[in-house]
């Protein structure tokens, strides 16, 4: 289980194709300092695992051809940006919200606006999604826990941004058009299957 709090921007510095899916070497200080063999981490907000790593320079994930289809991650390129969290210590503070790292789909940004020191950013979400969103809730965009500013009736999500979120997160980088992993919150996905089973109990 993972926050959404990220700890630290990594690069790729190596990505392998092979036929059974893809292998990314990210490079990484503070993340890649306490790791450990089959430990699992969010690479902007897809849980994976680690595979290798060389303490507080690199670690090396592998994405089966279904994470291959899933985000985006396997158009990312030698020197493109991700957004990294450890999985959350039993002991750990819960700062952010319950994030699984399991990507539901891949939205979009629709247009950014600085407004003073923060930003607004707003995001355009797949058909159907908006469903699992309310205003004030929260919500998981490239493994980022944020709050939920609007909700538009056209699918739309806006979240404000902080000076401290923009430059330690690979959202600095981001231009419309840009693709970004979502997932929803999972309490909500919750609600609407014990609804729908209740619903069918009903029927």
């Amino acid at each position: 289980m993972f926050t959404g709090i990220v700890e630290e921007t990594g690069e790729i510095v190596e990505r392998t194709a092979t036929e059974e899916g893809l292998r990314l070497r990210i490079g990484a200080d503070t993340v890649a300092s306490d790791l450990a063999h089959g430990q699992s981490i969010s690479v902007s907000g897809a849980c994976l695992t680690v595979e290798r790593f060389e303490s507080g320079t690199w670690f090396e994930v592998f994405l089966a051809s279904e994470t291959v289809e899933r985000t985006y991650l396997g158009d990312l390129a030698v020197g493109d940006a991700v957004n990294l969290e450890r999985a959350m210590a039993a002991d750990g503070r819960f700062d952010g919200h319950v994030v699984q790292g399991h990507v539901d789909a891949v939205a979009t940004v629709s247009e950014i606006e600085s407004v003073g020191d923060d930003w607004f950013f707003e995001f355009e979400l797949p058909a159907g999604y908006d469903r699992y969103v309310v205003e004030k809730g929260s919500i998981t965009l490239d493994g980022i826990s944020l709050t939920v500013a609007e909700l538009t009736d056209n699918g739309r999500v806006t979240v404000a941004i902080i000076p401290t979120t923009y430059d330690l997160t690979t959202l600095a980088g981001k231009s419309v058009g840009d693709p970004v992993h979502l997932e929803v919150d999972v309490i909500a996905k919750y609600v609407e299957g014990l609804l729908e089973a209740h619903v069918d109990a009903l029927a």
